[in-house]
């Protein structure tokens, strides 16, 4: 039941996506030198200027996988600032107390509507410019002041601190659930496709027809898991979608011997039997009288191919054979900070990795529950 909870959990936080990030930009690559590598708990102002364009608003859906929602702000993290008449004066974060960086000014203007241009009334203290549109709008000097201070100057928190390119490390790891379970469940499809197709095949007919599917699942059985998946990486190339088809491709001869023996067992029962004396074609015999019979074991070995997938995957990324950055797998995290191992940092690479255990764990334990409730052997 806790691996179950900890893989519905995730299953959650995958289909909300961007919606419940704090980073909702494409891959929650949103980047801020200044403030890379800062600890779990960390807290920074950050002053957002309008970027002056029409970001197209994507909709819950939309923003459920990586996030496509763009940022309409461009966020600059802030140690100090001040107002003077229409203009923000404001110091860049820094914390190396040897250098102080220089003041910067910016209009109101620019912060709130991203337009650069604006005239500045000292005896009514009006602002007046024009938008992107060319409306022309005026704002009181107080009216933009307090729309900056509300909407435009936040304190950030960062529960998990930032990896080394100032992006937010929570935001990182919840898109990159959604990268393993998506793995996960894509190869396990494959691999019962596969699978199910050639053990049904050799268990049902026998002969030669098992002996050549034997004989090549008895091939793909004696390479090295991993090396027969970084091979068939490099033949597709390197990319999110191929780490789908390369381990799929290596997963499905356990399923194959699986569904092997237990079309083995199950041709020569009676129901079987009395199928063929009724004429029911082949393909009915296999797929709706011997098939649904053997799923006890397809699910269980399905929850242990699932971790195996997760696994493979981070072994790629961590490589580099497997998903490409910026998209947040769990190992490319890893491979990104494993050198902080030796430094005070060494969370920035035990974080993904502590993620990558548990959903391995929870589908470990969801396998063995499933294979206990499953098997009628057991006793109570």
């Amino acid at each position: 039941m806790l691996g179950l909870i900890i893989i519905l959990l995730a299953v959650f936080i995958s289909l909300l996506g961007a919606n419940l990030r704090k980073d909702k930009t494409e891959m929650a690559n949103e980047m801020m030198l200044p403030i890379a590598s800062k600890p779990p708990g960390f807290m920074v102002k950050t002053l957002l200027i309008n970027k002056g364009k029409e970001v197209e608003e994507k909709n819950f859906f939309e923003k459920m996988l990586f996030g496509s929602q763009e940022n309409e702000n461009r966020i600059v993290p802030i140690n100090s600032y001040r107002y003077k008449d229409d203009k923000l004066i404001y110091k860049e974060y820094d914390d190396n107390d040897t250098i102080s960086l220089p003041e910067k000014t910016i209009n109101l203007s620019e912060i709130v509507y991203g337009t650069n241009t604006s005239s500045y009334n000292s005896t009514n203290q009006q602002i007046s410019f024009k938008d992107s549109k060319g409306n022309i709008i005026t704002h009181t000097r107080e009216e933009l002041t307090e729309i900056v201070e509300k909407q435009h100057i936040n304190t950030d928190t960062y529960l998990l601190g930032t990896d080394k390119y100032g992006r937010d490390m929570l935001s990182r790891l919840l898109a990159g659930t959604i990268v393993s379970l998506s793995v996960g469940l894509i190869a396990v499809l494959v691999s019962l496709l596969i699978g199910i197709v050639m053990g049904a095949l050799a268990g049902y007919f026998g002969g030669k027809t098992d002996a050549v599917i034997t004989w090549l699942v008895n091939v793909i059985w004696s390479v090295p898991t991993l090396l027969l998946v970084i091979s068939i990486t490099l033949l597709l190339g390197k990319g999110f979608s191929q780490i789908f088809i390369a381990v799929g491709l290596t997963m499905w001869v356990e399923v194959a011997r699986i569904t092997r023996g237990q079309f083995l067992s199950l041709r020569e029962k009676e129901f079987v039997e009395a199928a063929r004396a009724l004429g029911f074609p082949t393909w009915r015999i296999i797929f709706k009288h011997i098939l649904p019979n053997t799923w006890s074991p397809l699910i269980v070995i399905s929850a242990s191919n699932f971790a195996s997938a997760i696994l493979i995957e981070a072994g790629l990324s961590f490589l580099g054979v497997g998903a490409q950055p910026p998209m947040p797998s769990w190992g490319n995290m890893i491979k990104e900070h494993y050198g902080y191992i030796v430094l005070d940092k060494a969370y920035l690479a035990i974080i993904p990795g502590v993620a990558i255990m548990l959903l391995v764990l929870s589908f470990t334990l969801l396998g063995n529950g499933l294979r206990d409730a499953l098997d009628t052997r057991s006793t109570n």
